[in-house]
């Protein structure tokens, strides 16, 4: 056998992704609520992803990094810490990062596509929401009829901020708002830096709250193009383009440890006190989703 053709023959044997003729775009999802966490279903958070997204960008031979996104948005601190850490192993390892919105990208959803330097959508996909929002309950008058008195003793005299058991105060909602609009100034910061000059929007519509199906989107400088990874990655890179999903660890051992040490993930006697909370944050996940229609 030649040399040639042994190290074609060697060559054949090593792993897609160690081929140095052979482009690599390693692919990782980010999928759910951000911040929330229900029994099971924990959500989004910059502990949960870090290590994914480490071991993607150090992928050796690769070209650029896939992010799949499906989020309707949550916790403003996760989102951008998420956005930051993405568009800190970009620069430092020079790679290219390539968002793919699949169902919607809203909110918090969006603020993490913004790390991409291209953001591709379906023509149904939605993408916006650029916005804060923030709610609660009023239960005064129900624990009022079934004879509950409400006793809150505090230290400092905004410490009961919005209790839900006690009348509104419009002191409190004039905090709120001031505070919601602190974050929402960081957001659209956020969304110009990362944009740029590809918004065509009026800012009083593009930071309204308001969202848009893929093509509207596009028109709005929200994304940049219709495409689904596979046909991107392969047009850009080659037909022979490796794309392995960069993933949590599956299999028994993984899931009987993941039971025992995933956050908000485990049903357990001691948890037992805690599950009208528990429902409670299902049911706000549920409304979060339900919101752009899922």
């Amino acid at each position: 056998m030649s040399e040639s053709n042994l190290m074609t023959t060697l060559k054949g044997l090593l792993p897609a992704r160690l081929r140095k003729s052979e482009a690599v775009v390693p692919v990782v999802r980010l999928s759910g609520v951000i911040g929330a966490a229900t029994p099971l279903r924990p959500g989004l958070s910059l502990a949960g992803v870090a290590k994914l997204l480490d071991k993607a960008f150090a992928t050796k031979n690769a070209k650029a990094v896939a992010l799949v996104i499906n989020s309707p948005g949550g916790s403003p601190v996760q989102s951008r810490q998420i956005y930051l850490r993405i568009r800190h192993l970009a620069e430092e390892k020079k790679l290219p990062v390539l968002v793919f919105v699949e169902d919607v990208a809203a909110s918090g959803g969006y603020m993490i596509a913004c790390a991409g330097d291209e953001i591709f959508v379906d023509p149904s996909s939605i993408v916006g929401s650029i916005g804060v929002v923030g709610g609660t309950f009023g239960f005064q008058e129900l624990i009022r009829k079934i004879g509950v008195e409400r006793r809150l003793y505090t230290a400092g005299e905004r410490k009961a901020t919005l209790d839900p058991f006690l009348p509104e105060n419009p002191d409190d909602v004039a905090r709120i708002k001031t505070l919601q609009r602190e974050i929402h100034a960081i957001f659209i910061a956020l969304v110009k830096g990362s944009r740029g000059t590809r918004l065509k929007g009026a800012e009083d519509v593009l930071f309204s709250g308001e969202y848009w199906a893929g093509q509207s989107g596009i028109a709005l400088g929200l994304a940049d193009a219709v495409g689904d990874l596979r046909t991107v990655l392969r047009a850009r890179f080659g037909d022979k383009v490796q794309m392995p999903v960069i993933a949590q660890p599956t299999g028994m051992l993984s899931s009987l440890l993941g039971r025992k040490s995933g956050a908000g993930a485990q049903l357990s006697l001691d948890g037992l006190s805690g599950l009208p909370e528990q429902l409670i944050s299902a049911l706000e996940t549920r409304a979060i989703w339900a919101k752009f229609g899922f």
